[in-house]
């Protein structure tokens, strides 16, 4: 007869992973995403405020996020030597600001300023990315194109959204939407060359 003993796990600390994290999560670990919440919260508040003005919203999102994240980590799948989960909270968070859009009827926001936001720690690869699509070429490319065609390119092609959930949030047909992101995307070829 063979005498099993459960695996210890390690406790989370800061140094874990997001998919160590998530996880522990998944074993109920309420410090693991405080560990999460600490990380992803700042950044993801950043990148919602670029969508939304209300800050009633936002928090209501990022809480939204968090409650899902809680309920869904162990789904978090990590892509083969990339245990960064950055990318499946954005969408995850960007979901729940369109569910909170959806729920208030509030008013969507695309070109509004932002207020500045200090450095909380190193920049994650897609935060790079960002900020050299903002301060690049390409940035000063966008902010030619009319207020309704960065719109329209910033919803499909920089946030992800599908033409469907683009149309909902900028509240125009998917007709529109599809014939705007090809405007853009012609002017801004233009533009880049």
């Amino acid at each position: 007869m063979k005498l099993l003993r459960r695996a210890r796990r390690r406790a989370p600390s800061p140094d874990s992973t997001d998919a160590v994290l998530l996880a522990a999560v998944a074993d109920g670990s309420t410090e693991a995403l405080e560990i999460l919440h600490r990380r992803h919260a700042p950044w993801l508040r950043a990148r919602l405020r670029y969508r939304c003005s209300d800050p009633d919203q936002l928090d209501a999102a990022l809480q939204e996020t968090f409650l899902a994240v809680w309920k869904n980590a162990g789904s978090f799948t990590p892509r083969p030597g990339d245990p960064d989960a950055g990318a499946w909270l954005w969408t995850i968070a960007i979901r729940q600001l369109i569910s909170q859009l959806r729920k208030r009827a509030n008013r969507w926001i695309a070109d509004s300023d932002s207020e500045p936001y200090e450095t909380i720690g190193d920049a994650s690869a897609e935060d790079t990315v960002l900020l050299n699509i903002e301060h690049g070429p390409l940035g000063a490319a966008l902010h030619t194109l009319s207020p309704e065609l960065r719109s329209a390119i910033q919803a499909t092609v920089l946030d992800g959204l599908t033409v469907r959930e683009a149309a909902e949030i900028l509240q125009i047909p998917e007709g529109t939407v599809k014939t705007r992101v090809m405007r853009a995307k012609a002017r801004l070829r233009e533009a880049l060359t």
